[in-house]
């Protein structure tokens, strides 16, 4: 099989996960918990706060960050418990327009790999119920590399398991799609191409301004 090349020179794509392909929030949860939404903002910015899940993200245990954040605010213990008792309702399912990018990518044989922000504990649920992310040829997760976006290190590790998979890739060949913006520049930053994903339709036209069969 040929693999084919963009004009640009790109020879793959490496797609985020969250709000990119997948609808999670913990606000699917949180909003049937805490009625009040001035009291869920300040809970889920200041108690169960993204600097706080991120760290799961980066390698440490649901249940060390669970006792860590019920130690420093033992009044709120049942609704933090909830955040990794009930992750799975926060996990909406597939965003169907990245979704259906990500396919057609695929049908035109274009190299595709994963690179996600994900604790190691609760992707293989993912893993195991939405098939789409069988296209991958690999997918690197922060959690298992004990590493996250946008530390420069996640990016070389995923560079090297890309390359056993396409010989010789160089960073300037992949174009990575991301709806976190420091996400992207942390990658331009080392030669990749990169998208700001704001909605599937940009990042098409995009992707075809690069030169990808789309």
């Amino acid at each position: 099989m040929t693999i084919p090349v963009s004009s640009s020179g790109i020879r793959a794509v490496v797609f985020d996960f969250g709000g990119v392909l997948f609808d999670w929030s913990p606000l699917h949860v949180y909003r049937h918990l805490i009625a009040d939404d001035a009291e869920r903002l300040h809970f889920l910015t200041d108690v169960c706060s993204p600097d706080w899940n991120v760290q799961q993200d980066g390698g440490r245990s649901l249940a060390d960050g669970t006792a860590a954040l019920v130690a420093q605010h033992p009044q709120h213990e049942s609704l933090i418990r909830a955040f990794y008792d009930r992750w799975k309702e926060m996990l909406r399912g597939p965003l169907d327009d990245g979704v259906a990018l990500l396919q057609q990518l695929h049908a035109r044989q274009v190299p595709l790999f994963g690179l996600t922000n994900w604790s190691a504990e609760t992707f293989p649920y993912a893993r195991d119920n939405y098939d789409f992310l069988n296209v991958f040829q690999d997918i690197v997760v922060s959690g298992v590399e004990k590493c996250i976006k946008p530390d420069a290190r996640i990016y070389e590790i995923a560079l090297a398991r890309y390359r056993r998979h396409l010989v010789d890739l160089k960073p300037g060949e992949l174009v990575f799609i991301d709806d976190v913006k420091k996400n992207i520049e942390a990658a331009q930053a080392l030669g990749w191409h990169g998208i700001h994903h704001v909605d599937a339709a940009q990042t098409r036209e995009q992707l075809k301004a690069l030169g990808l069969p789309l």
